[in-house]
């Protein structure tokens, strides 16, 4: 690493792997697998605009910026649960503060026959055999040194199965509450999610905070959907508004298996989401949604990849994005028909709306086919409010500022409206109205 690239940032965070303690120390090949993600960290630092996943999100900012590792007082800190209750969703649950997790504010006994869910650091005592393939990854790729950075750091997360053929009524939660500390903290969450052959789950996970910090939170997600399973997977991403939040999700799928995977994203100041997707078997789904609603100068990115390689496999994702004051969000969407995916069917949607004219929308869908006998379809738009439509409520006598809220709330609703919980759509609604403009 030259000079250049030993920022205060990668200085800090060189310094907490030196210290850290972590859950799995001795386990030779967990180690090794940390050992070779230092390393690539080491030699590559963070990426510059010049990097084609990079090149809209700048990182100058963050390199010069200092993260202690660790809160003592994660464990003790007090957490009012009421205020990110979701309405219906009293299931299963497992709770971080800070990147710990809290036995205390958890719901882990009594669970559904077929269904399995740990922290981390709780399986890492015991056999961590069977997390060998997800938590050895060598992440080569040096636009990933946030998932090289969690996998040399990350002390604990989630260890969810789901049985075969095992159908969990109950929806799951993952809350992760970030919380100011004397000092900007940096966190590390790692999640191994495996549905059986047959097997369904509903999975909410929500990103909240008890009040403004800086902290900085990475988290990586590997997520196995074997023959015939379904996930649906909704991501509330409503962090404190001076935080950094990195996201890395990697899902397969086998044969017949569908996940509908939706993300609405309204906190952070620096929010950026990477989502790989394989649609391994034959006649697999994928549908993926995702709104994000920003002002300020709120700055997200979204970067999906979705690779078909198997026969009639089918893949829906639709993308909206909302943009006021001085804010600037990004998406990219890339789809890839493999040679072979003969019969597959690929649709990406990203439509945008910019309320300001300092803020920006940058995206970029990509298609890719090596096949044949495809239906393959991508669309982009960035503009404004239509003024007819604004126009026939003005004429109705609704004030202007609740027209242009009305318009954008149901444009950004769209994504939702498949959800079958009536309760997390009303949820995800309010939480809308609540970011968007008023006046």
């Amino acid at each position: 690493m030259s000079e250049a690239q030993r920022t205060p940032f990668v200085e800090s965070l060189l310094e907490a792997a030196a210290q850290a303690q972590l859950p799995g120390s001795g386990i030779g090949w967990l180690d090794a697998a940390r050992r070779e993600n230092l390393d690539a960290f080491v030699a590559g630092g963070l990426p510059d605009t010049r990097m084609e996943a990079w090149k809209y999100t700048a990182l100058r900012a963050l390199g010069q910026r200092r993260f202690a590792a660790g809160d003592a007082q994660a464990s003790t800190r007090a957490i009012e649960m009421d205020r990110y209750a979701l309405a219906g969703i009293d299931g299963p649950s497992l709770v971080f503060v800070n990147g710990v997790f809290r036995q205390d504010l958890s719901r882990a006994d009594n669970l559904p026959a077929g269904l399995t869910l740990q922290p981390l650091s709780q399986v890492l005592k015991g056999d961590a055999e069977p997390l060998r393939f997800a938590l050895s990854r060598h992440y080569r790729d040096g636009g990933d040194v946030f998932a090289r950075l969690n996998a040399v750091l990350a002390g604990d997360g989630v260890v969810l199965r789901v049985a075969a053929n095992a159908k969990i009524a109950q929806t799951v939660r993952l809350l992760f509450v970030g919380a100011p500390a004397d000092a900007a903290l940096a966190s590390h969450v790692r999640q191994v999610i495996e549905l059986g052959e047959g097997a369904e789950l509903s999975l909410v996970e929500q990103h909240v905070a008890t009040d403004s910090h800086q902290n900085l939170g990475t988290q990586v997600t590997d997520i196995v959907l074997r023959q015939g399973a379904k996930l649906r997977h909704v991501t509330l991403q409503d962090a404190s508004d001076a935080s950094t939040l990195v996201r890395h999700d990697s899902l397969q799928l086998d044969a017949e298996a569908h996940a509908a995977m939706y993300a609405l994203e309204l906190g952070g100041s620096l929010v950026r989401h990477d989502l790989h997707a394989v649609l391994a078997g034959d006649k697999s789904r994928l549908d993926t949604g995702g709104v994000f609603a920003l002002r300020g100068r709120q700055h997200v990115d979204t970067q999906m990849s979705i690779r078909h390689q198997a026969l009639n496999t089918t893949s829906e994702s639709v993308w909206r994005g909302v943009a006021d004051e001085r804010s600037r969000g990004v998406f990219r969407g890339a789809i890839v028909v493999a040679e072979g995916a003969d019969g597959s069917d690929a649709s990406l949607s990203s439509k945008n709306l910019l309320l300001s004219a300092q803020a920006e929308i940058d995206t970029k869908p990509e298609l890719e086919i090596y096949a044949d006998e495809v239906k393959a379809a991508h669309g982009a738009t960035v503009g404004q409010l239509d003024e007819r439509s604004l126009f026939y409520l003005r004429s109705r006598g609704i004030p202007l500022a609740e027209a242009r809220a009305m318009l954008t709330a149901a444009f950004c609703r769209a994504v939702f409206e498949s959800l079958p919980d009536e309760g997390l759509r009303e949820h995800i609604n309010e939480r809308l109205m609540a970011q968007l403009p008023s006046a």
